[in-house]
């Protein structure tokens, strides 16, 4: 139910992850206004408590604080660029996903139509918003940010990362590329072990224990890459190359393609090559930076 003491909020595109921001903003209580291209995907929260504004521009003056969650930024600009005069003096939250580059021009965009402008990045699937372990990242306006915090709380833990407001994006990328590193060492291994008619759910425990136990390195590595003294560690970047041509020769063995591990061969042996051998795995990144810094 709506409570009058809490800011109102717009909700600008209601897919699965609209949907799902809408319906926490409604449970925590916010007066809440939502919009969508196509009709028929509002019932719910209409049923709810939601408005549901027949135009962009009711949607967008309905609320001190917009929040889009579109397909991209090409559908952000298709929606938002005719009325953008109607911005002015409230604070446009982006959860569009999107890159660091397409959130910094974003940002200035906003600003010349008077909108002070929070960029972010969704860490959770729908199911998870609004509960605990769900967290998304902002940054952009510091103010706009710490104005709106305790209303953006309801979606789930809210992480200012600072003014520069692609940095959000930034993270998010680099958080959803560690993950589909996972998904895809995931899918490699169900795929040998199914070879052998191993179940899938039998395996899994012990690469979910396996990751977990490995993970712990994790830090040891990032001091390591901030550092550059890639001296340390258990087991060398030579010896690790010697021995990885293993996996690719047992998934060929067990008709599984080896595609998704190719591109660490390639990189394991450029730094080999390149005289890392005899350093830690984390040298690598010295392979994957291609700017001058």
């Amino acid at each position: 139910m709506a409570d009058d003491t809490r800011p109102p909020v717009t909700v600008m595109g209601l897919g699965a992850m609209g949907r799902a921001l809408a319906g926490a903003f409604l449970d925590d209580g916010h007066p809440t206004t939502g919009w969508n291209r196509s009709a028929g995907k509002a019932g719910e929260l209409q049923a709810r408590g939601a408005t549901v504004a027949p135009t962009v521009t009711v949607a967008v003056t309905a609320s001190p604080t917009v929040v889009v969650c579109l397909l991209d930024y090409d559908a952000v600009h298709e929606v938002l660029d005719p009325v953008a005069d109607t911005l002015a003096d409230r604070t446009l939250v982006n959860l569009t996903n999107g890159t660091p580059r397409q959130a910094r021009e974003m940002a200035v965009w906003a600003a010349g139509h008077g909108a002070d402008y929070v960029d972010g990045g969704i860490m959770a699937v729908p199911a998870m918003i609004g509960r605990p372990e769900a967290f998304i990242l902002y940054s952009g306006s510091h103010q706009a940010f710490e104005t709106r915090e305790q209303t953006l709380g309801a979606l789930g833990a809210a992480r200012y990362l600072g003014t520069d407001a692609g940095r959000a994006a930034l993270y998010d990328l680099a958080l959803l590329s560690a993950m589909y590193g996972m998904f895809g060492g995931f899918f490699h291994a169900a795929a040998m072990i199914a070879s052998e008619r191993v179940p899938a759910a039998d395996f899994t425990p012990l690469v979910v224990s396996w990751l977990n136990a490995m993970m712990t390195d994790f830090p040891r590595m990032a001091e390591a890459i901030d550092s550059g003294d890639h001296s340390a560690g258990d087991s060398n970047l030579g010896m690790q190359a010697a021995a990885y041509v293993n996996l690719l020769d047992a998934s060929r063995d067990q008709g599984v393609s080896p595609e998704l591990l190719e591109p660490m061969q390639s990189l394991l042996n450029r730094g080999v090559t390149a005289g890392l051998g005899s350093g830690d795995t984390s040298s690598l990144i010295t392979l994957l930076r291609t700017d001058s810094d």
